[in-house]
């Protein structure tokens, strides 16, 4: 392949652009796939105002014929897709007993769907060049169980039960699955819209961790790309923890 190309989801802010933006710099060209356009447009421009290859792709992941055009457009200006980070997700505080149908389907939808879909949709590429890397984000809260987010554990751990299933499946193809749950990251949209809904205020949470502090985008951005690289062909249905010792295993 003379060239990568890789499909970041849920690209166009925090961990999902930073991912974009490291990619772009290890010569990787990305497809900047988000619900919001214009904020997706924002970060693969400047990722070409750097000198990097960029394009701005809309879809919602739970939607196979979105996520089918998106695909098709990335490869039709970059060439086949041969990379996926599965990033793109909603999140929720709410106690168990207020949980409702619409709720629980909705988060499904978007953050365990979404990610089969997606990968589904790009596997073709990727058994064709006999090589393939998937990268699916899902979150510690999987790992350890959350107060108040029984939906959002639950979904999230069917992305670490999918990672390690199609890491079985793939593995003789030349593809590579693993997963990495980050635990809170600051300066991303779903951290700071429920930051005041959390159980114990950011400092306590600070304290609580080994390292003394949040993560940061480029923290989940950096795994991201030792996973999708030459050096991890051996490395498959993995779980990587950057997550600041929350986690520890």
């Amino acid at each position: 392949m003379s060239q990568k190309v890789a499909l970041v989801t849920g690209a166009a802010a925090g961990i999902g652009a930073a991912i974009c933006g490291r990619f772009a710099r290890d010569g990787i060209a990305v497809g900047v796939l988000d619900i919001n356009l214009e904020d997706a447009a924002k970060v693969a421009g400047e990722i070409v105002a750097q000198g990097g290859k960029a394009i701005a792709l809309q879809a919602s992941v739970a939607d196979r014929a979105q996520v089918t055009a998106a695909v098709n457009k990335l490869r039709a200006d970059f060439g086949p897709v041969t990379i996926v980070v599965n990033n793109a997700g909603i999140t929720g505080w709410v106690p168990f007993e207020e949980i409702d149908d619409a709720a629980w389907d909705r988060m499904m939808e978007i953050n365990l769907k979404g990610t089969f879909i997606v990968t589904q949709v790009v596997l073709p590429d990727m058994k064709a060049a006999k090589w393939g890397r998937v990268v699916n984000i899902s979150s510690s809260s999987a790992q350890s169980g959350t107060p108040l987010m029984a939906h959002y554990s639950a979904s999230k751990g069917g992305v670490i039960s999918f990672t390690r299933t199609l890491a079985l499946e793939l593995g003789p193809l030349g593809i590579t699955v693993n997963n990495i749950p980050p635990a809170s990251i600051a300066g991303t949209v779903m951290f700071e819209a429920t930051k005041d809904k959390m159980p114990m205020p950011v400092e306590a949470i600070k304290q609580m961790l080994p390292v003394r502090r949040l993560g940061e985008p480029e923290d989940i951005a950096n795994a991201a790309a030792w996973l999708v690289s030459e050096d991890t062909g051996y490395v498959t249905g993995q779980t990587i923890g950057v997550n600041g010792g929350r986690v520890i295993s």
